[in-house]
C-alpha cells in the first residue's frame, strides 16, 4: 500500500511519540519508501518545528530537560526505579569498592543494598551517605565540596579532588538524558564534569536510567554512549534505542516492569 505524504508524516510523528527517536533506515523500510524520500519527509516536519533531525534519524522537538529537585524526581516512575535498583544490587560483589553518584534512581538502588560482606562506598550524595551509614558492613567515604540543594549532593573542584586517590571497581550513576547524538548527559555542567572524574576513578561505569530518559538531553554532556559499560533500564525503552545501545557495544540490561 502506497501512503500519501500526509499519511507518511502522520505515521512518522506517531512513531516518534511512541519511541522518542526514529531511525531513517528502519522507518523507510516500514513505509516502503527510499531513505531519500524519508529524509525529505523529516526535513519538511523539521521546518514545521514538529521534530529535530539527527544523524541517521530524528528525535522529539522537546528533548532538552531542565533540572528538578530530587524530592520531585523520587515521585516519578517509582516502580521502574525500584526494579532497576534491585538489578543493580546484583552487580555488587563481596568486599567491593564502588562509587555511587546521585539521582532518584540511584537513591532507589541504595535503599536496597544489602552487602554480602564488607563494602567500601565513595559518594558525593548526602542522602546516599546517610542511608548507608545505617549498615554495619559498609564503610562510607563522603566527598566534600559545595552543597547543591536540588540534588542533595556536593559539587565543585574540591569534590573532584577527593577522587584523586580513589580506585573502585564500579561507578553507579544516574543521568538526565540518553541521546543518540548527545550521548549521556546531566542537567548541569558541574554534575557532568564531576561524573567524568568519577568515571576515571572506576574500572566500569554502570548507568541506571528509567526509560523516560531516552531521547532526552541534559545541559551537561558526560560522555558518548560507547564510553559506558552497562545501562540498566526498564522494558519501556524504545526498541530503536535498545538496538543502538547494543550496537555501541554496551551491555544493556532490561528489567521487566510489573
Amino acid at each position: 500500500m502506497i501512503l500519501t505524504i500526509a499519511e507518511r508524516h502522520k505515521l512518522i510523528l506517531e512513531r516518534l511519540a511512541q519511541q522518542g527517536f526514529i531511525r531513517v533506515n528502519d522507518l523507510a523500510e516500514e513505509l516502503n519508501v527510499t531513505t531519500v524520500t524519508l529524509r525529505s519527509d523529516l526535513r519538511a516536519l523539521e521546518e514545521r518545528l514538529l521534530l529535530t533531525k539527527t544523524h541517521g534519524g530524528a528525535r522529539m522537538i522537546d528533548a532538552h530537560t531542565a533540572e528538578i529537585s530530587l524530592d520531585v524526581k523520587n515521585k516519578i516512575n517509582q516502580t521502574q526505579k525500584n526494579q532497576i535498583g534491585a538489578q543493580a544490587c546484583r552487580l555488587i560483589q563481596p568486599n567491593d569498592s564502588v562509587i555511587i553518584a546521585s539521582g532518584s534512581t540511584i537513591y532507589a538502588f541504595v535503599k536496597q543494598i544489602v552487602p554480602q560482606k564488607h563494602l567500601n562506598v565513595v559518594t558525593h550524595c548526602l542522602r546516599v551517605s546517610l542511608l548507608l551509614s545505617e549498615l554495619e558492613r559498609v564503610r562510607v567515604i563522603q566527598l566534600g565540596g559545595e552543597l547543591h540543594i536540588k540534588s542533595h549532593s556536593v559539587i565543585g573542584e574540591y569534590t573532584a579532588k577527593g577522587l584523586d586517590n580513589v580506585r573502585c571497581s564500579k561507578l553507579f550513576m544516574g543521568v538526565d538524558g540518553i541521546d543518540v547524538e548527545a550521548g549521556i548527559t546531566s542537567a548541569t555542567l558541574e554534575e557532568a564534569c564531576l561524573t567524568q572524574k568519577m568515571m576515571k576513578s572506576a574500572s566500569k561505569t554502570i548507568v541506571l536510567a528509567d526509560s523516560s530518559k531516552f531521547g532526552k538531553q541534559g545541559f551537561g554532556r558526560i560522555c558518548k554512549l560507547e564510553e559506558v559499560d552497562t545501562i540498566i533500564t526498564d522494558s519501556g525503552i524504545p526498541e530503536a534505542f535498545a538496538d543502538i545501545i547494543r550496537e555501541a557495544g554496551v551491555d544493556l540490561q532490561i528489567v521487566e516492569t510489573n
